[in-house]
C-alpha cells in the first residue's frame, strides 16, 4: 500500500514567506503522479518533505492514514531517487545496490537475492560486478533506481533523476520508468520542470507555481481544459498562443472580441457562462491554428519556420501585434517564405478565453461548432 494525503501543509524558512501555500493533494496507492511547474514553484521542497527531509511548517502528511510529520525518513516507507547518482564509487554495482539492506542487518542470501530481482527488473544483470566510473549516465541511474528498489517502499519518490542525461536517453528512460511502474505497481511520485516528461509519464499531473497547486488532472485534461492562463501556458509544446482581447459584445449565439493592437475582430461561437468585464486573454494551440485566404483569416507576416521532420513550426506576427504565434503544420502546408503575408484560421472548438484574473470562461457552445472568423 502507499495511498498519500497532503492536507493543508505549509513551509516557511525562518522570518521569510511562505514557500508551500496551504497543499491539499491526494495520490490513491499504485498511481504515477508528476509534479511540475517552473524553476522555484515549491515542488521539490514538497518532495524533500513527503520524504523526510525537510521539516513540515503546518499540516499534515499521510501515508496509508498514518501521520508521518515526525517520523524519520527511513521509517516512512519511501525510497527516493536524485537528480545526483550519488554512487559509491569504491563498490560494485551490486554493492552499491544492496548498501541499505547490509545496513539494515539483512543476510548475505536477502541482500543477493533482492539485488538480483531488482538488476533483473532493470536489465543490468551484467553489470553487478561493475564500478561507477565504468557504467555510462543511463546505466548509473539504472543502478540509483535499483538500490531504490531494493529496499520495496511503499512509495517512490523521484526528484529530475533524468536531467543529467542527454535528451536521446532521457526518452529511452522515460520508456524504463513507465515499464518499471508497471511492472512494481507501487506508489511513484516524481517531480520535473519539463512538462513534456510530464505529459509522457504521469496518469495525474499535479501544477505547481508559487507554491501553490494551479492545477490537478489526468495529461490530457490539463491539456484540453486548462483552468487558468498559466496552466494553459505551461502545459504544451510550443506553449498555447495568448493574445490580449477585449470584449466587443455577446448574446446567446455568439461571443466577439477586440484583439488588442490589431483592428481585427474575432467571433467564438457560443456564449460565456457569466458576464465578462476588464482585459481578457485568448488562448489557441499551435496544432489549431492553419494557413488560409487573406480575405478570411487574420492578416499576420512569417516570421521563422522551424522544419522538424514530420511537423514545422511556423511563426507569424499578427498585424498590430507585439510578438509572433506558433503554428503547428504538415510539411507540405509550411512551405512559406519569411516575411510573406498570410491569413491564419483557428479552430473555434478549441479557442480557449480566459477573463482579466486568469480563470479560464466556461463557455456554452453550439451542438455544431463553426469556424472562428475574423472580421477586419
Amino acid at each position: 500500500m502507499g495511498e498519500l494525503a497532503l492536507r493543508n501543509v505549509t513551509k516557511t524558512y525562518g522570518e521569510g514567506p511562505q514557500v508551500i501555500q496551504g497543499i491539499d493533494l491526494h495520490i490513491p496507492d499504485g498511481q504515477f503522479t508528476v509534479f511540475v511547474g517552473p524553476s522555484g514553484c515549491g515542488k521539490s521542497t514538497m518532495l524533500r518533505m513527503i520524504a523526510g527531509l525537510e521539516s513540515v511548517t503546518g499540516g499534515d502528511i499521510l501515508i496509508d492514514g498514518v501521520r508521518v510529520n515526525d517520523l524519520q525518513p527511513a521509517d516512512r516507507g519511501i525510497s527516493m531517487v536524485f537528480q545526483s547518482y550519488a554512487l559509491y564509487p569504491h563498490m560494485t554495482v551490486a554493492d552499491n545496490m544492496g548498501f541499505s539492506l547490509k545496513l539494515a542487518g539483512k543476510s548475505k542470501r536477502e541482500v543477493r537475492e533482492a539485488v538480483g530481482r531488482a538488476a533483473e527488473i532493470l536489465q543490468i544483470t551484467h553489470l553487478l560486478e561493475r564500478k561507477p566510473k565504468a557504467l555510462s549516465g543511463g546505466q548509473r541511474q539504472r543502478v540509483a533506481i535499483g538500490r531504490a528498489i531494493v529496499r520495496k517502499p511503499r512509495v517512490f519518490l523521484f526528484d529530475e533523476p533524468l536531467s543529467n542525461l542527454d535528451a536521446a536517453l532521457r526518452v529511452q528512460m522515460r520508456i524504463e520508468l513507465a515499464k518499471l511502474h508497471r511492472e512494481l505497481g507501487t506508489t511513484m511520485i516524481y517531480v520535473t520542470h519539463d512538462q513534456v516528461e510530464a505529459m509522457t509519464l504521469g496518469e495525474q499531473i499535479v501544477v505547481f507555481n508559487k507554491g501553490r497547486i494551479e492545477q490537478t488532472g489526468a495529461p490530457l485534461d490539463l491539456y484540453e481544459r486548462p483552468a487558468n492562463r498559466f496552466v494553459g501556458g505551461f502545459i504544451g509544446s510550443p506553449q498555447m498562443n495568448m493574445l490580449a482581447a477585449s470584449l466587443v459584445s455577446q448574446d446567446d449565439n455568439e461571443t466577439v472580441v477586440m484583439l488588442g493592437g490589431a483592428n481585427q475582430r474575432i467571433v467564438l461561437p457560443g456564449a460565456t457562462a457569466h458576464s465578462l468585464n476588464g482585459d481578457l486573454t485568448l488562448g489557441v494551440r499551435a496544432e489549431h491554428l492553419g494557413i488560409g485566404s487573406l480575405d478570411t483569416g487574420l492578416a499576420a507576416r512569417v516570421e521563422l519556420v522551424e522544419h522538424l521532420g514530420d511537423v514545422s513550426i511556423l511563426h507569424a506576427r499578427l498585424d498590430g501585434m507585439a510578438h509572433a504565434i506558433a503554428l503547428k503544420l504538415d510539411r507540405k502546408d509550411a512551405q512559406h517564405a519569411v516575411g510573406a503575408r498570410v491569413g491564419i484560421e483557428v479552430a473555434s472548438a478549441e479557442v480557449k478565453l480566459f477573463d482579466a484574473s486568469g480563470a479560464a470562461v466556461a463557455f456554452e457552445r453550439p451542438a455544431v461548432d463553426e469556424d472562428l472568423r475574423a472580421v477586419a
